[in-house]
């Protein structure tokens, strides 16, 4: 796998990744401290109105900042995208009222939603290889379960010997860092797409995925995921320390049994993938995923015993490992649905549609939670999820590979040793 790091170009973009990530989770940890600090009781409000920005910023803003920069080197626009977040980063200590943390987030979470994708869109430019660019997934999927894992103990740690307001200044550090790497990468020519109306360019990824089967699949698990991540994401505490009455330092073992799962994959799967259809794989997790969100509501039902915790471990590294199987494959499919032109829009279209599942699935597992309570909040989930799982297999027929079904089935693309293979291609 880590053989993809011998390109100089990816290695210095996967670090920039990397160091990106460390200051996002140095970010997401003072800010909660900056807003319990402004706002005290009221501290919990301040963060779900800032995570509601971050979902709106990314679903409505993402699409028309990827149309208005369509003719923007990406480079240059890459880098102006993270001095932007450094710049909000080292803002954020001078803080002094709720409002001005929400206008700061939502700039913050507009310059991500235009890093983020077009920074995905670059790289199977560089990796041209699709064995590679497979190795390259798993290799982010990994750094963002290593982040969600390694961040909140670096800034434990931090917050021993500083304050908790130069944690921005370690993301401030962080988005100067990868600035500057991206800036020392060469980037491949990348040829422009025909001058067009700015609504053809704002409509340009949603139309790809339109047009091609396996995108409209991953439109239904992109409601899969979000689904299963919800429970986890929103109810992880809640039945840790509400239900369970268990410490807080099993709210981390029960969210690090989820990451552990998703990392397990994300390292199986180059094999996996070299030996089976991506629709396979996608599709399977797909199948999981309701089986797990009704073993969680088994699970949650379940009188507090040992056993019982072993249980919920188990369901979460279970749900981790399913949810991998979806995510880190999804990229492919973008990959051989696009071309030079609409790559980056098609990985917007991508990025926006996928968040706007969550705008639905954490709101309703918070509220439901309350409602009806855990179990049942995870069979509504269930059910939800074996929908959309449903649609999803009925979307992609076995004999579509994922490429456009308005484009040739085969396109030729130069590998790395200078030979050519066909992008439809299950193997390089």
């Amino acid at each position: 796998m880590l053989r993809v790091l011998r390109n100089s170009a990816y290695a210095k973009l996967f670090s920039a990744q990397i160091v990106a990530l460390l200051g996002t989770g140095l970010l997401t940890v003072a800010l909660g401290l900056l807003a319990f600090d402004i706002a005290g009781g009221d501290a919990g409000i301040v963060l779900g109105t800032a995570l509601t920005i971050k979902m709106l910023a990314y679903v409505g803003l993402a699409p028309v900042i990827a149309a208005v920069t369509s003719h923007v080197p990406r480079k240059v626009l890459l880098v102006a995208a993270d001095v932007l977040r450094a710049a909000i980063a080292i803002s954020l200590p001078f803080v002094t009222e709720v409002w001005q943390i929400y206008v700061l987030i939502f700039v913050l979470q507009s310059a991500s939603a235009t890093f983020t994708p077009a920074f995905q869109a670059v790289i199977p430019e560089i990796l041209r290889d699709e064995r590679d660019y497979t190795r390259a997934l798993s290799l982010s999927r990994l750094a963002y379960d290593t982040e969600a894992l390694v961040s909140p103990f670096l800034a434990a740690v931090l917050l021993t010997v500083i304050n908790y307001h130069n944690l921005f200044v370690g993301t401030f550090v962080g988005f100067v860092g990868s600035a500057i790497l991206v800036l020392s990468t060469t980037f491949p020519a990348m040829r422009q797409a025909a001058p067009t109306p700015f609504a053809e360019r704002l409509t340009r990824g949603a139309r790809v995925f339109w047009c091609t089967p396996a995108l409209r699949s991953l439109l239904a698990m992109n409601l899969v995921v979000a689904s299963a991540t919800a429970m986890v994401i929103v109810n992880t505490v809640v039945l840790v320390q509400g239900d369970l009455g268990r410490p807080q330092t099993d709210v981390a073992l029960l969210l690090a049994a989820y990451g552990a799962g998703s990392m397990t994959v994300a390292l199986a799967l180059p094999a996996v993938l070299d030996a089976l259809p991506d629709r396979a794989v996608m599709l399977g997790g797909a199948g999981a995923l309701p089986i797990g969100l009704i073993a969680v509501a088994i699970a949650t039902s379940l009188p507090t015993t040992t056993a019982s915790w072993v249980a919920l471990m188990t369901t979460w590294l279970y749900l981790g490992a399913a949810t991998a199987l979806i995510l880190t494959p999804s990229a492919r499919l973008l990959r051989r649905a696009s071309n030079d032109t609409n790559r980056p829009a098609v990985f917007t279209a991508q990025f926006s549609l996928s968040h706007a599942c969550f705008i639905v699935t954490y709101p309703a597992a918070g509220i439901l939670g309350a409602l009806i309570g855990l179990p049942s909040t995870a069979l509504v989930l269930a059910g939800i999820a074996a929908i959309a799982a449903t649609i999803a297999a009925i979307a992609w027929t076995p004999h579509d590979r994922g490429d456009r079904v308005d484009a040739p089935r085969s396109r030729r693309l130069p590998r790395a040793d200078g030979s050519n293979r066909a992008v439809g291609d299950a193997r390089p």
